[in-house]
């Protein structure tokens, strides 16, 4: 059947570029178009589609809120479209933190008559429809060669996390002091065009140090290292970080259970382990792998995920060592490590 897709914008020129990329796409049919806010909460009620993108801007300042009511009055999957990806970051991460899955920028036309963006978009929504589809392909499994070294490393906090996991990371990130002795590093499905920007802004709300992880860095006490690439975030045989194209055809990027499986192998402490909100499977056979090798994994419960879809897969493996709200994350992670009181430098 069909993937039904609504188009939300304020511009009309915007809404005709919109139409011209879906029109020769057989698997995608146009479901409605809307201009204003209302129209599109009014829309949605009749007839929620499968997919809606919406304009960032269309609610006027606070265009993240409409789709905290849209997802509250007739939820559905929803991508974000922004003219200024850099300058909005902050209401980006706030959209996906009402439910949007992801954030693109929007398609323009060249002078040229080209339009600019078009590939990435049908690459986005092809993602986010095989998604939806319940697609969850598994990441290879190797062998251990889990290592025995007496290496001086920090003990390790790896977080996975995906829709609302920005702001559910924040709010774990705010609640931990400055001078953590753990190192900390994240995997977010987030397209990379955001990645400075959600590094950036995760700072602002922490006395720790958020940075994006780049190739050989090694996980440093009192930092926390975001993935930056559209490639799969991983801790190489040296503790430092690498990205890797494999698995070329995981529907997730940076993927969490390739991440966590690659601590498996690769990191020596049984450190601890956390997976959040976001929908589909990821991470989850990769936290069960890791608590088989004696990590301690924490799972947020569903009343506090905004979609319950990457910690209920794990609750069902068994990977949860505990399932716990977000709010207390937090104090689960500080109970299992040293945290001298200290303030962010």
């Amino acid at each position: 059947m069909p993937f039904q897709i609504a188009l939300a914008h304020h511009s009309e020129d915007a809404l005709k570029i919109l139409r011209q990329i879906l029109a020769p796409q057989p698997d995608y049919v146009l479901a409605w178009t809307a201009s204003t806010g209302p129209e599109t909460q009014r829309k949605c009620r009749l007839g929620a589609p499968d997919m809606l993108l919406v304009d960032l801007a269309l609610a006027g300042p606070d265009g993240a809120r409409l789709v905290c009511d849209i997802m509250h009055a007739s939820p559905c999957a929803v991508l974000i479209l922004s003219d200024a990806i850099a300058k909005n970051a902050g209401k980006v991460f706030d959209a996906m933190g009402c439910g949007a899955l992801d954030a693109i920028a929007t398609p323009v036309l060249n002078k040229s008559g080209s339009v600019a963006g078009a590939d990435a978009l049908l690459k986005k929504l092809a993602t986010i429809a095989k998604l939806l589809g319940n697609a969850a392909p598994s990441a290879p499994r190797t062998p251990s060669r889990a290592s025995r070294e007496a290496d001086r490393l920090p003990p390790l906090v790896a977080i996975g996390s995906s829709t609302g996991g920005p702001k559910a990371l924040a709010t774990i990130l705010a609640a931990l002091p400055g001078d953590l002795p753990a190192a900390l590093v994240v995997c977010q499905h987030v397209d990379l065009q955001f990645a400075q920007g959600l590094a950036q802004w995760l700072d602002s709300q922490t006395q720790l140090t958020v940075t994006l992880a780049r190739e050989g860095m090694r996980p440093r006490p009192g930092v926390v290292l975001v993935a930056g690439t559209n490639d799969h975030i991983v801790l190489g045989p040296d503790r430092t970080v690498r990205y890797t194209t494999h698995p070329r055809e995981y529907p997730y990027r940076p993927s969490v259970n390739t991440f966590f499986e690659s601590l498996r192998e690769h990191w020596p402490g049984k450190d601890l382990a956390v997976l959040l909100t976001g929908m589909g499977r990821d991470g989850a056979e990769g936290l069960a792998s890791l608590r088989k090798a004696g990590w301690h994994t924490i799972v947020q419960d569903e009343k506090t995920s905004i979609v319950y879809g990457m910690p209920a897969a794990a609750a069902e493996l068994g990977a949860a060592a505990e399932i716990l709200p977000l709010d207390r994350i937090a104090d689960a992670i500080l109970k299992k490590l040293p945290t001298p009181q200290g303030k962010k430098v």
